[in-house]
Formats: C-alpha cells, sequence, structure tokens
C-alpha cells in the first residue's frame, strides 16, 4: 500500500529547498542500496526553483554519484529543441549543467524539428527509449499540477488519460498551449517507486483538495490519478494547501 505525506512549507522557495535537500537524500540512499536510481524531472517555475536548489544542495558534498542518476521527463512541449518553453531546456540551464551528470544517462524527449515524422512517431520512440534504457521504473517522479488538476500533459477529459498499454504517448489539442505534447502515461508515471507534486499558488488550492479528496475521478481531476509504488508526497506551499481541511 503506497504511503502519502502532505508537506506545507511557507513560500516556494522554502518547498524548492525542502525537495531539492531530500531529493539528495533519497538518491545518495538508493545509490548505498546498489541502485542505479533514474529520476523524472517536470517544469514551470517551482521546478526551476528546485534545480536550483538541488546544485546548492550539492555543492561541497559527494554524497550523490550524479554520473550514474539517469533523467527523464514525465512530459514536453513539441516544439524545436532550442525553445525557451521546453522543459528540457530549462532544466540544462538551473542544474543538469552545473552537475558532473552522464550526458548518455539525459533522455530529452523528442523536439518537434527532430527525426521523426509525427508526434506520435516521437511518442512512440520515447517509448522505446524508456524500454531500452529504462531500469523498469522511476526512484523520484516530480509533477506539477495545474490549476484544472492535470498532471504531464494529462488534461482533464482527455483521451490520453485512458491510454492503455503505452508508455508515452502524443497530445495534439493541449487546452494549455503549445497544443502539441508528448506526455507518459498513467502506467508509466505510476511505476515509480516515490512521486512528489510539487505545487505553489493559491490558484492551484482547488485543484489540490479535489485530488486529495476520496473518490475524486481522475478524468475529472488527473492529479488524483497517479501516485508512488511505495510512497506518494504532496510538496505545497500555503497558497496551493490553502483549501485543505486543517
Amino acid at each position: 500500500m503506497s504511503e502519502r505525506e502532505i508537506l506545507t512549507h511557507s513560500s516556494d522557495d522554502a518547498l524548492a529547498a525542502a525537495v531539492a535537500g531530500r531529493l539528495v537524500a533519497h538518491l545518495a540512499a538508493a545509490q548505498a542500496a546498489g541502485r542505479r536510481p533514474d529520476v523524472g524531472l517536470t517544469g514551470g517555475t517551482v521546478a526551476a526553483k528546485i534545480h536550483e536548489a538541488v546544485v546548492t544542495a550539492s555543492e561541497g558534498h559527494d554524497d550523490v554519484d550524479w554520473s550514474r542518476v539517469g533523467f527523464w521527463w514525465g512530459d514536453e512541449r513539441y516544439v524545436p529543441a532550442d525553445d525557451a518553453e521546453r522543459n528540457a531546456r530549462q532544466a540544462r540551464q538551473t542544474m543538469l549543467d552545473r552537475l558532473d551528470v552522464d550526458p548518455r544517462r539525459v533522455h530529452e524527449m523528442p523536439a518537434s524539428d527532430g527525426p521523426h515524422a509525427s508526434i506520435e512517431e516521437a511518442a512512440q520512440a520515447y517509448a522505446d527509449e524508456v524500454r531500452a534504457h529504462g531500469e523498469g521504473d522511476f526512484e523520484v517522479l516530480m509533477l506539477g499540477v495545474g490549476p484544472d488538476g492535470h498532471v504531464a500533459s494529462l488534461f482533464p477529459g482527455s483521451s490520453q488519460l485512458d491510454a492503455r498499454d503505452a508508455i508515452a504517448v502524443a497530445v495534439t489539442d493541449s487546452p494549455k498551449p503549445p497544443p502539441e505534447r508528448i506526455t507518459l502515461t498513467y502506467e508509466a508515471l505510476n511505476r515509480s517507486r516515490e512521486v512528489w507534486l510539487v505545487v505553489s499558488g493559491e490558484g492551484k488550492a482547488d485543484a489540490v483538495a479535489k485530488a486529495l479528496a476520496d473518490g475524486t475521478d481522475r478524468h475529472d481531476i488527473p492529479a488524483a490519478g497517479v501516485q508512488g509504488t511505495e510512497r506518494t508526497v504532496w510538496f505545497l506551499d500555503e497558497g496551493s494547501a490553502s483549501r485543505l481541511s486543517p
């Protein structure tokens, strides 16, 4: 049975520092236990703060061998590789280029200016890459949550919510621009040992409260449908936690 934690922090900076410290400690423990951890990354303002905090938490310490950590993404905008909206570009600038990572273990989702003839082909290529290079699950998967309750690029009412026997699928009509994206499916997301949902801002408080309520349908609030095999942790600031019962 997956455990659930709900942790509220005074600000998004405090949230980012807490996530970063826990990630470094978790990866160090996983490597000490003989595992080669894979991490699923997300994008957005809070993610950038977390990445910066990871670099700070790692300075002067060798607890984690970053060259033995694999990096993946839960979703990505299907835009050119150098587009500022790419989650991977943000992660490289704020964290990956500043740590001693092995480039062979950084697995970006395909870009629209890549070799694939269609977004569907690109999504299948990423699924094949997960099968070929992944360790079978993510040690930690970080996800943001939108005001509508979406996670990765799984949006309320979308057909991708019911994808079966698929690791990654194409999204061509995202209600949040850009419309074309690639996303991991629930079947892939829910193979993670630990899922960490990182949420900041009062504008997401309703989505958080609904996702954490008993009986919420994931078709209405997709965040309700994702959980780790061992633990699910909600990292919130005071604004995003403001609609939760005391």
